[in-house]
């Protein structure tokens, strides 16, 4: 593996799920100044460093990068980094729009190399069993879903602030939530509407929207780089629902499903702790060596995006609601 920039994300919960994976070794890292590369990889226990991007991608031992650069550069680097050979895992949102989504997809498919976009919630054993007990009836009829993922940015140098880098809470966070709802949901929605508080032009730092689907379902969302720390999800039927706190970044400890019945009776269900980031990384690394279809596709990501856009424009013509084709 080879790492293109010394982000936050990386020191912190990915790079370490490499190291730690049971089928990857992480190699080296990029930086675009030589310095910056040298002492991230000391601190970080990576061998080998680069003073640029580029060349990281033409070392010939690197088989796979994991691309945690700002938004606005994930299409440039991860469709060089499929042209050298590269498998890449991309951090989420995959591109700034669908289009750049499939742009990737159809090179990495050019290239013969797997493409990912890095939501690692998925991988963690509690949202697989959540989504088996959707889909085996735990609820009834699925009716509705919340979900919600708020913190606040303080610093305001952050890229998340700024428009050119693809920033805002939608795109940070509040995908996270249109993801989950898509997932828990299985289909596409039909509209969506939605509102927000931009801070600059093209830049929320709050949003509420809603998900409607073909039968009716609807999937409410909020998310914000202003508030306290919150995430959950919460999936109702005819039959119940069920609550998910801590849901997209758990820790490693284990972790609850909250179901409750049509009485509103509580069962608790405890799942075992995982590291959600090296499940996910390791995943990667068996289709990448053993060329196995990938659990989610870029074409997964282009459609997540397909909704986020559609949120966009509807909170750009205050809460109208937006059609999806």
């Amino acid at each position: 593996w080879g790492v293109l920039s010394t982000s936050n994300i990386g020191r912190i919960a990915v790079n370490p799920a490499i190291q730690a994976s049971s089928n990857g070794e992480l190699l080296a890292v990029a930086s675009r100044t030589e310095p910056a590369a040298r002492e991230f990889a000391a601190k970080g226990g990576i061998p080998e460093y680069f003073g640029s991007y580029e060349a990281l991608l033409e070392d010939e031992r690197i088989e796979a990068v994991y691309n945690p650069l700002p938004n606005s550069l994930h299409r440039e680097w991860t469709i060089r980094a499929a042209e050298k050979g590269k498998h890449i895992l991309c951090e989420k949102p995959l591109a700034l729009n669908a289009a750049e989504c499939r742009e990737m997809e159809a090179a990495a498919a050019a290239n013969g190399v797997k493409l990912m976009e890095a939501f690692m919630y998925r991988f963690h054993p509690r949202t697989e069993k959540a989504l088996e007990m959707v889909r085996g009836g735990a609820v009834g009829e699925l009716k509705q879903v919340r979900s919600t993922f708020t913190f606040p940015l303080t610093r305001p140098e952050n890229i998340r602030w700024k428009s050119e880098l693809g920033g805002g809470a939608l795109m940070d966070v509040g995908c996270y939530c249109v993801n989950v709802s898509r997932t828990m949901v299985g289909r596409e929605p039909v509209e969506v509407r939605a509102m927000a508080n931009f801070r600059t032009p093209g830049v929320d730092e709050q949003m509420a929207g809603t998900l409607r689907f073909a039968d009716g379902l609807l999937a409410h969302f909020d998310c914000a780089l202003t508030l306290e720390r919150t995430e959950a999800y919460q999936i109702q039927g005819t039959d119940g629902h069920l609550r998910v706190q801590k849901a997209f970044l758990p820790g490693t400890e284990d972790a609850v499903i909250e179901q409750f019945d049509v009485e509103n009776e509580l069962t608790s269900i405890t799942v075992k702790g995982a590291d959600e980031y090296r499940l996910m990384v390791e995943h990667f690394a068996d289709c990448a060596l053993n060329d196995r279809p990938l659990r989610y596709t870029a074409e997964e990501a282009a459609l997540n995006m397909r909704v986020i856009e559609a949120l966009y424009e509807s909170a750009r013509r205050d809460g109208e609601v937006v059609a999806l084709p």
